[in-house]
């Protein structure tokens, strides 16, 4: 570490696809559908100094929450999905802030459309 240094740094996980069974529609909680899921995370990281691997989130169990959340629960509505995710995601360690984007690829809403909800939480809420 940097003597009077901030050891903070943003991590990107973007396009991480799932397939789950969120909506308020039967056919959409029978059925499924594709989900993208982007995050940015703001964490204590002295691995910037350091390159030490248990000195910054582990990017493993950040995907593997989010696929857990995605896959095996059932949400009606996308900001409570978002927000299952972001509060997974506070809960690892070094997180101190979390901008979490859900994407339905495939609403029920017309070809090509897509709906989605972006949710900020810890320090990364403006």
């Amino acid at each position: 570490m940097k003597a009077g240094r901030p050891v903070s740094a943003s991590i990107f996980l973007e396009n991480m696809n799932f397939w789950g069974r969120h909506g308020v529609l039967p056919e959409e909680r029978k059925l499924g559908g594709p989900f993208r899921v982007e995050m940015e995370l703001d964490v204590d990281a002295p691995a910037r100094y350091s390159d030490r691997i248990n000195e910054t989130a582990d990017y493993r169990i950040l995907f593997s929450r989010t696929r857990a959340l995605v896959e095996r629960r059932h949400f009606r509505t996308l900001e409570a999905l978002a927000s299952a995710v972001a509060d997974a995601v506070m809960k690892v360690k070094r997180v101190r802030g979390v901008r979490v984007k859900v994407t339905k690829l495939a609403p029920p809403l017309g070809t090509g459309t897509t709906s989605a909800v972006q949710i900020r939480e810890g320090t990364l809420v403006k």
